[in-house]
């Protein structure tokens, strides 16, 4: 099923227009952050697919990015790139993709949202929080306990 619902996933994504920023996602080793600091500060989230939209104009502007303040839904998905960091201050919050203005839990939301989450953030998306319509907050400590690969940003 995971298989039919990540085909369907990526299928959506290409459909939305959001294949030609995935494959300008540098890699890892050539996404060295250079220049002013993108800062997200205070960010509730927003629309899944824009913010994958956005996410990929950050993964290529080059820039390092830092997670500040609150990060909430969607802006999670920024927490993961290469060239970023989370304020060692910051809040993340996740809950259950919804329809604007309704409880309904979209399908397929939830599979792209999980294709920037890895380790223990990746579990407790799969197992409590994407089916949660009450927001999950966490510190950003506790955002690197789940997640290693996390780098927190310097002091500000």
């Amino acid at each position: 099923m995971r298989s039919f619902l990540t085909h369907i996933s990526m299928a959506l994504a290409l459909s939305l227009g959001l294949g030609a920023g995935i494959a300008a996602i540098p890699t890892v080793a050539e996404a060295q952050p250079r220049g002013k600091p993108i800062v997200i500060m205070n960010n509730r989230g927003g629309n899944v697919v824009d913010a994958i939209r956005y996410r990929n104009k950050l993964a290529a502007s080059g820039h390092p990015v830092e997670v500040r303040g609150y990060c909430r839904s969607a802006c999670t998905i920024y927490i993961t790139l290469p060239n970023a960091c989370l304020g060692p201050k910051a809040t993340v919050g996740f809950h259950a993709p919804r329809i604007p203005g309704t409880n309904i839990i979209p399908p397929i939301v939830d599979e792209l949202m999980a294709q920037y989450y890895r380790g223990g953030i990746l579990r407790m998306w799969n197992t409590q929080w994407k089916h949660s319509l009450k927001m999950h907050k966490i510190s950003a400590r506790d955002y690197v306990r789940l997640d290693p690969q996390t780098r927190l940003c310097g002091r500000k």
